[in-house]
């Protein structure tokens, strides 16, 4: 399963500590008056840090998405092992209905919609899709956007103008948040998941400003932290002072839920959210997103005054194929049976991780954290486990504080405990071998 003694082999005790510690922006040269040379630096970090097999990211995957995965990092190194690190929960990347769909879309209509939603863009399949994803998330209109990126920066960037108001939780997605900063309204930033302080920020803004435009932002659950907010209480806030709630449902759409309806379906809020937008990127096999109100004239008005409908490509007939029959999927007897099975393998994995003492924050979900650390011991930790052959995401600053660090653990429907106890063993094994490990100043030893 690993293919480490078919890899260059680099010394365990010559890993400077610059490589072990620090973040990008520490090499970011800001004194150099040529903005592209400013950049170099950072770029030399970061190809030190994979010739030492401490930098994990940009790696490709050599064939289709599944449980055991063969890939290489962006210098050629080859890896394989058990794939805890693709976004895939329902385990419909490869499918084989989904195959079929996008290769009769293909047929029929093309593999390129040839422009914007605001022009030409749209095609049968994206306006069948559109349709299916009204009746299952219970909204009146839905629109779809060519990445749940785009329709979360350009829905919010729309929504809330200059002289209005943005009250958002510090860990939005940074769509999210990308989208509120470049809103030109007054951006509010509130703990994660307070509901009491989203409350005393729209007192305050309601008691100077009355007829004031507010957005509040929010997610059914957060992808680094596997934690979801008291939706109904906030949206009764929202309504209460006047707010417009928005929320992002991108991670548990059609993996989680009796029917799939995520988080929403789970606190019983379908339909009943103002703005709802998501990414078919999680559980749906697709790149895209969408934006769900219940205010006919939305669409129209979102094609032409929202900059990702207005001013980038359309989905693709292949696109809106996959997603409808993935939809297909989440919908009948076989999603019922894999999202049984998805929270079966989350269930039994941080089972595993805490009866070792690894400590797993978050409600179950298809994303796992493990805490691993300072970013030392972590990035020690993430080269151990590929080398062994788990393949792990680590997550490190801006995502999460600076100077801590942890794995994303991402399950699937179709990994079997197999799989899973070999993670935890992998898992055990960097631990023993790194964790408390002194890192000298200027190097580690193994």
């Amino acid at each position: 399963m690993n293919l480490y003694a078919q890899m260059t082999s680099v010394a365990e005790d010559d890993a400077p500590n610059r490589l072990l510690r620090g973040v990008a922006k520490d090499h970011y040269a800001a004194n150099q008056r040529d903005l592209i040379r400013r950049w170099l630096p950072v770029a030399k970090w970061f190809d030190d840090r994979c010739e030492s097999e401490l930098d994990p990211y940009q790696k490709a995957s050599l064939g289709p998405i599944l449980p055991t995965v063969v890939g290489s990092f962006r210098n050629g190194r080859a890896f394989t092992g058990v794939n805890f690190a693709s976004q895939d929960y329902l385990s419909l990347a490869s499918h084989e209905r989904l195959i079929s769909a996008s290769a009769a879309a293909a047929e029929e209509f093309g593999v390129h919609s040839a422009g914007s939603a605001a022009l030409m863009g749209g095609c049968t399949m994206s306006q069948r899709l559109e349709t299916a994803l009204e009746r299952f998330l219970g909204y009146r209109e839905v629109t779809l956007f060519p990445t749940g990126w785009t329709a979360g920066y350009g829905i919010v960037k729309m929504l809330a103008q200059p002289g209005d108001h943005i009250v958002i939780d510090v860990l939005a997605h940074a769509c999210l948040q990308e989208g509120a900063n470049g809103s030109g309204a007054r951006v509010h930033r509130f703990p994660h998941l307070s509901n009491s302080a989203i409350q005393k920020r729209l007192s305050r803004i309601r008691s100077a400003q009355p007829e004031t435009g507010i957005l509040v932002v929010t997610e059914t659950l957060f992808s680094m932290d596997s934690d979801s907010p008291r939706i109904a209480d906030l949206q009764a806030l929202c309504t209460q002072y006047g707010a417009t709630l928005l929320v992002d449902c991108a991670h548990d759409l059609g993996c989680m839920g009796d029917t799939g309806r995520g988080v929403l379906e789970m606190q019983g809020m379908v339909g009943k959210v103002d703005v709802l937008m998501g990414s078919f990127s999680k559980t749906f096999a697709s790149i895209g997103g969408f934006v769900a109100t219940q205010h006919s004239g939305m669409r129209t008005t979102m094609r032409a005054c929202c900059g990702p409908q207005t001013f980038t490509n359309a989905v693709t007939p292949i696109q809106a194929a996959v997603v409808l029959e993935a939809l297909n999927i989440v919908t009948g007897p076989e999603g019922t049976v894999r999202r049984r099975r998805l929270a079966e393998n989350i269930s039994y994995l941080r089972t595993r991780f805490l009866e070792h003492g690894f400590v797993t924050p978050g409600e179950p979900s298809a994303i796992v954290p493990v805490i691993v650390g300072d970013s030392a011991t972590a990035r020690l930790m993430t080269r151990h486990m590929i080398r062994g052959g788990a393949i792990v995401n680590l997550v490190e600053y801006p995502a999460v504080a600076r100077g801590k660090s942890f794995w994303r653990v991402q399950v699937m429907a179709d990994h079997e405990r197999q799989h899973i106890d070999a993670l935890t063993t992998c898992a055990l094994e960097a631990r023993e071998h790194w964790e408390d490990k002194s890192v000298a100043n200027d190097g580690v030893t193994s």
